[in-house]
């Protein structure tokens, strides 16, 4: 294992500090995205005594705001609406629903918005969705949200602005855990306040590693040039 030195530990915190402002621009990019869950990043200490940064995501639910459009779907507490897309199923608390050209259900990016029997397609007629998630069209139901949790402590990789992947191990939402509201949409769980004070304080942060690298690198330039000079 090679040593680590002032210059590798402070290579390090600089990786560091760049995660950490690629994390937080990205927070406040999507900061107006529905359904969108902030990124938190922390530093993981590794065998050579430098830092790593890790991210996982804030799972807690944003503010739900009404907006009376029958296919706008919430969720209360957690879970997820399940979707499938081109590379598989994917979870997401995005809830912007529309229909495709075959009255399919389908998120913001046209993936299908899936029930307990596959996607789900809405003949003509008013549309309504239970606390529990069943659909029903002129007071008949057609369809049940598939609605899903992962497993306590299981890391949700982000894919796109509001996807995660799902490793297998989610269980359905019980009935009794299950707080569907229509109407209404989640919003993003970023402050943007809390944003902005995190990239500020990034920046400095960065700005005094840089400067310890500059000072360290001087110092070994001194050692080279000056002491081992002849006396």
């Amino acid at each position: 294992m090679p040593r680590t030195n002032g210059l590798t530990a402070a290579a390090s915190a600089l990786r560091y500090w760049e995660r950490r402002q690629e994390v937080a621009s990205n927070n406040l990019a999507n900061a107006s995205t529905d359904g969108f869950k902030a990124e938190r990043v922390f530093g993981q200490m590794l065998g050579d005594a430098t830092t790593a940064a890790r991210t996982a995501t804030d799972l807690r639910t944003g503010t739900l705001r009404d907006t009376f459009n029958p296919l706008d779907l919430a969720l209360g507490g957690d879970g997820f609406f399940v979707v499938g897309t081109p590379n598989g199923e994917r979870y997401t608390r995005g809830g912007s629903f529309g229909l495709d050209a075959d009255r399919r259900l389908v998120d913001a990016q046209g993936n299908l918005v899936l029930g307990e029997q596959g996607p789900i397609v809405l003949p003509q007629g008013a549309v309504s969705v239970d606390r529990a998630g069943a659909v029903s069209v002129d007071g008949k139901e057609v369809a049940r949200l598939r609605l899903e949790r992962p497993t306590a402590g299981t890391l949700l990789p982000h894919e796109g602005g509001t996807l995660f992947v799902p490793d297998g191990s989610g269980r359905p939402v019980a009935d009794a855990d299950r707080r569907v509201r229509q109407g209404a949409l989640e919003e993003s769980n970023v402050s943007p306040i809390g944003s902005l004070v995190d990239m500020i304080a990034v920046q400095r942060a960065y700005a005094a590693v840089q400067k310890a690298v500059t000072t360290l690198d001087a110092v070994r330039g001194t050692a080279v040039s000056d002491l081992g000079k002849p006396v």
